[in-house]
């Protein structure tokens, strides 16, 4: 088969969740696919690295233009010169017009569920893209994959589509997620951040689903009532978006007690996880969750949500709270740290739940679904 994968942001710098999936998946499939040709469909960007050519995968750097237009005019033009047998395209959206039978992996549709605007401007423009592309792509395409059952029945309610056009593919965990035994390593990383001895961690990304100013009102109430608070260890977020957050809670008080970090490359992050005393995770919304099994695969204790795909995914190796409740948060908090034999089982429990994860599966059933696909043509 010549299968076609659209990756268009696989090559940047700093990659998140969509893009970390596209480049385990294609790692993946370099190792254990021989025989199909792929063609993979991308940006040309800073990380050249990330994914290299060889006799069975090459990489087409299509125009650089803005999403949109790269997306259903030169992603386009591109494929239909490829007489491909598949186009998968792997983040949520796909071309309207294109010729080829397409595979979409859409990893949520929460865009579809209300409209906000109260995201950055670029993450409003995207919501609202994806409200007009989605549906439409979802019918035409041939198969969806998702990454959670219950992403699988959203998007059977909320599109529409029969349960035989959506497969399962559930995501996997590095194998850098671990436990780490080089206190070198370990003191290095520490000394370059800054970082103190114990702290809590929470990945502040700016998207309001990531709830961080949920974890900032909990941890208002946590460094109230303790008498000698942990700190709080906040990635992926600028300065000022945490002080305007602080402002909004009135809790400007707390800057004293909180480490910002920036963005934290994908490969180091290992190091924080081990680092890390507990992870805090209370989103509003997830399909998946992927820092959920990182950080139990680091043996670090979990605090997610009772919402969503989170349950589904956590597998009753973390603590659940309600992610507008504070309080629950709090206590969940004080919880871990104050008995020594639930955190330790926490720990234990939340790594053999991380073991149900792997890329190898994934990629293996992706691979499944193409060979699948192409006998059903």
């Amino acid at each position: 088969m010549k299968i076609g994968i659209e990756v268009q942001r696989l090559f940047r710098a700093k990659k998140h969740g969509m893009e970390i999936v596209a480049m385990e998946i294609v790692q993946q499939f370099q190792k254990m696919d021989l025989k199909n040709t792929y063609i993979l469909f991308a940006k040309n960007d800073l990380d050249k690295d990330c994914i290299s050519q060889n006799k069975n995968f090459s990489i087409d750097f299509v125009s650089n233009a803005i999403f949109p237009l790269w997306e259903q005019w030169y992603l386009v033009r591109a494929v239909n010169k490829m007489k491909l047998d598949i186009l998968h395209c792997t983040a949520n959206t796909a071309p309207l017009f294109c010729k080829v039978p397409m595979i979409i992996t859409i990893h949520d549709i929460i865009y579809m569920e209300s409209l906000s605007f109260s995201g950055s401007s670029y993450q409003n423009f995207g919501n609202l893209y994806r409200r007009f592309i989605v549906p439409r792509a979802a019918k035409k395409a041939a198969l969806i994959l998702t990454v959670s059952e219950f992403e699988k029945k959203v998007i059977m309610d909320k599109l529409n589509i029969s349960e035989d056009k959506i497969r399962v593919v559930y995501n996997g965990v590095n194998k850098q997620f671990k436990k780490i035994t080089d206190l070198s390593l370990l003191q290095n990383f520490k000394f370059k951040y800054n970082l103190p001895d114990l702290f809590l961690l929470h990945f502040a990304n700016t998207a309001p689903k990531k709830n961080t100013i949920g974890v900032l009102k909990a941890y208002q109430l946590y460094v109230d009532s303790a008498n000698s608070p942990l700190p709080l260890v906040l990635t992926d977020c600028s300065a000022l978006f945490i002080e305007n957050l602080l402002i909004e809670i009135n809790g400007q008080s707390l800057l004293k007690n909180i480490i910002i970090l920036g963005y934290v490359p994908y490969t180091s992050i290992p190091c924080l996880y081990n680092l890390a005393t507990i992870f805090l995770y209370p989103s509003l919304r997830e399909s998946f969750g992927l820092p959920i099994i990182e950080a139990m695969s680091c043996e670090v204790p979990v605090i997610t949500a009772n919402t969503s795909a989170m349950p589904e995914i956590a597998g009753g190796a973390a603590c659940l709270v309600d992610p507008y409740n504070p309080d629950q948060i709090c206590t969940a908090i004080k919880l871990l740290l104050n008995d020594p034999a639930f955190y330790k089982n926490q720990q234990s429990d939340g790594l053999k739940n991380a073991l149900r994860f792997n890329w190898e599966d994934a990629a293996q059933k992706i691979i499944s679904i193409y060979k699948e696909f192409k006998k059903a043509e």
